[in-house]
């Protein structure tokens, strides 16, 4: 698994709220910030770095790891609240698992952020 995850973005103040607002439900906060931009951690073992740059990004599917349910619908609410675009309401994908509950979200760089959880609904 991944220890650590960096990535540019062109416009940082609105992507660093973004992505403070939108993984706030499942726990992600800032662990160090500095010249290079900032580092969030949900778990304190794997983080998400967002570093300045001037140039346009490519785009990313980033996906993160629900809990329960409530967590990835609680994270397409926040996303579209802090500004992103719906790229997959909450629901099932069968096609993936009978289990694979996941939302879909466009970040402020053209990112598709996803939030799954693996497990059954109870």
């Amino acid at each position: 698994m991944f220890d650590h995850i960096v990535f540019g973005v062109s416009d940082y103040a609105t992507s660093k709220a973004f992505f403070l607002k939108a993984l706030e439900p499942i726990g992600m906060t800032i662990v160090s910030e500095g010249p290079l931009g900032v580092e969030l951690s949900a778990d304190g073992k794997s983080s998400l770095c967002l570093r300045r740059i001037e140039e346009k990004t490519a785009h990313l599917h980033l996906a993160f790891v629900a809990q329960n349910r409530q967590q990835v619908e609680a994270f397409h609410r926040a996303a579209l609240q802090a500004g992103a675009k719906d790229n997959g309401a909450p629901g099932l994908r069968p096609n993936y698992s009978g289990r694979y509950y996941a939302a879909f979200v466009i970040g402020p760089d053209g990112h598709n952020i996803e939030v799954v959880c693996h497990e059954s609904e109870a």
